[in-house]
């Protein structure tokens, strides 16, 4: 007797949590869905999250810190941790720079989705709130 099984495509949640058009809980592509990981990683502060509070890289801490070289070099190392510690198996970070000027940290990432071996150019923005 053979048994069949019907695999139904992958679906992920959007984020922020929403509802579509249907009035449904609003769904993501997995590249959206990990585009929208890499988001809530880099721009929650550990400490954040009652779960997990050691969760995020707190970049929008360092918003108002006068920037160095060092400054930067340490925090684009930090990202590259919390990036391999928290998603490293869904992606192989590239290329990672981090520019904050003006109040605002900017994130230039390259990186392969593992799954289907996809390679983004995202660039990830958080602006301080006063």
């Amino acid at each position: 007797m053979s048994r069949r099984t019907s695999q139904r495509p992958r679906s992920d949640l959007a984020f922020p949590f929403r509802a579509d058009r249907r009035g449904r809980t609003a769904h993501a592509t997995h590249g959206e869905h990990v585009h929208d990981l890499i988001e809530q990683l880099l721009f929650t502060s550990p400490g954040e999250r009652v779960m997990r509070p050691d969760f995020g890289c707190g970049l929008l801490d360092l918003v108002f810190a006068p920037t160095s070289p060092e400054l930067i070099s340490t925090l684009e190392l930090s990202v590259q941790a919390s990036l391999q510690r928290w998603l490293g198996d869904l992606i192989d970070v590239e290329a990672l720079d981090v520019i904050s000027e003006d109040n605002v940290v900017r994130v230039y990432l390259s990186y392969a989705i593992r799954a289907d071996g996809t390679r983004r150019d995202d660039v990830f923005e958080g602006r301080a709130t006063a």
